[in-house]
């Protein structure tokens, strides 16, 4: 969440930074005005327990000197103040309840550097790469045989179906068979492998409790597009992103430890509740999906470098794996819920001719480990809260669909990348099963 002391500090600040990302001004009053009656009864709480202990030693002194009338006396107006500090206390609760509801509602501020604008039409195009660039080539042509969608072509040589995923779960869990699926089961251990140099694997749980879910900002704001499971009080995680921002909550962490960094590869859920009638076709939207994530617990000055570092291995991912791509600087109010900085990744897709988000690298600022408590000590001795910085590297099932469409021959067969090789038992193409 953000830091309400700064919106105390520079409410005008504050509220012009949010406004960039559509939130109204009304909003921000309503969260000073809450804060401020919060604060008032606080004091009158803490006023009246003060009054309260008084009162007892009073009465206490009192029954030393056997003073029983004054005891009595002062014993009642005790009773009193005490059901006075009790109600006030009720009601403090009950204003600070709202007042932290409110404050998890309320998006990250948008970093100065990000674009202005209030959706996606606003986001800027950074840069694009393709095979041969370096070398004078021109942004590439695709052959017809290679503008074939990939769930035309999954069908062809066997290697997804999606009737079968749908018989199983519903619409929108896709059942890759045979090399598809191998396909995706290499995809994965590449990224990881090329991950190991600085970043520890994790394999967590595939379910989060609430509290964790609230700690990445996914919860309460995004609740209709996660999995719930109501009976157990947990949630199918959306990303790797959750448990992993959560692995050190509630800690104080040493400036020696720092950066940490994370990787996990799971299966993610989502339930894409506003996409009704979008992308639905193949496995452009998915309900489920395996996606490599990194993650990193990090001092403020270590963040800018790690958002670099995180952009640049699912950059080099993508060139290793030849697909042609472009790098999007997100606009304030496309930003997601968490996110002061994003930059998204879109690889093109010959078969559906669009560019297919695969990956968003975001820096948090301290917004999610204030939520979940994760700090520092800083040289004083004082804590503060640290920097977040993660990515997807990336996720799989556009990448499916762009090295199928990208990778299809003239005929029918299609041709993986070199670097697969080696996760796939050498073989570099797939072919139609007998």
């Amino acid at each position: 969440m953000i830091d309400l002391a700064q919106l105390r500090r520079e409410p005008d600040v504050v509220q012009a930074a949010l406004a960039r990302r559509g939130v109204s001004s009304a909003t921000v009053q309503e969260i000073l005005a809450l804060d401020v009656e919060h604060r008032r009864l606080l004091q009158e709480t803490e006023a009246l327990r003060a009054e309260v202990k008084t009162l007892s030693r009073q009465v206490a002194e009192a029954h030393r000197a056997r003073d029983v009338e004054r005891a009595e006396l002062l014993s009642a107006q005790s009773r009193a103040l005490g059901e006075r500090e009790r109600d006030a206390g009720a009601a403090t609760d009950v204003v600070g309840a709202r007042l932290r509801e409110q404050l998890l509602q309320l998006p990250n501020l948008p970093a100065p550097e990000a674009p202005d604008g209030l959706d996606e039409t606003g986001n800027v195009e950074l840069r694009r790469w393709w095979l041969g660039m370096e070398r004078g080539a021109s942004f590439p042509t695709f052959e017809d045989h290679q503008r074939v969608p990939h769930w035309e072509v999954g069908v062809d040589l066997g290697i997804l179906d999606l009737e079968s995923g749908a018989k199983l779960a519903g619409s929108m869990f896709p059942l890759f068979r045979g090399d598809g699926s191998r396909l995706i089961r290499a995809l994965g251990a590449f990224a990881l492998d090329r991950h190991r140099d600085a970043y520890e694997e994790i394999r967590p749980p595939t379910f989060a409790l609430t509290e964790t879910m609230t700690s990445t900002g996914h919860l309460p704001k995004s609740a209709d597009d996660m999995y719930a499971i109501e009976r157990d009080d947990l949630w199918a995680i959306p990303t790797a992103e959750v448990p992993l921002t959560s692995m050190r909550r509630g800690e104080i962490l040493a400036p020696e430890e720092l950066p940490i960094r994370l990787t996990a590869l799971t299966a993610c859920f989502r339930r894409e509740a506003g996409a009704a009638g979008r992308d639905t076709r193949g496995v452009l939207r998915v309900h489920e999906f395996d996606k490599v994530e990194l993650f990193n617990y990090l001092l403020p000055e270590q963040a800018e470098g790690a958002f670099q570092d995180v952009l640049a291995r699912a950059e080099g991912l993508l060139r290793e794996l030849g697909l042609t791509y472009r790098v999007l600087d997100l606009c304030a109010g496309d930003l997601g819920t968490s996110s002061a900085r994003t930059f998204d990744l879109e690889v093109y897709a010959p078969g559906v001719d669009r560019w297919l988000e695969v990956s968003s690298v975001s820096w948090f600022r301290d917004f999610q480990a204030r939520r979940a408590n994760v700090r520092y000590r800083t040289e004083s001795g004082e804590t503060a809260f640290v920097h977040t910085v993660n990515g997807s590297a990336l996720a799989w099932p556009r990448i499916w669909a762009a090295l199928v469409e990208t990778g299809r021959r003239a005929d029918g067969s299609v041709e993986l990348p070199e670097v697969l090789a080696p996760y796939l038992g050498g073989q570099r193409v797939i072919t139609r099963r007998s």
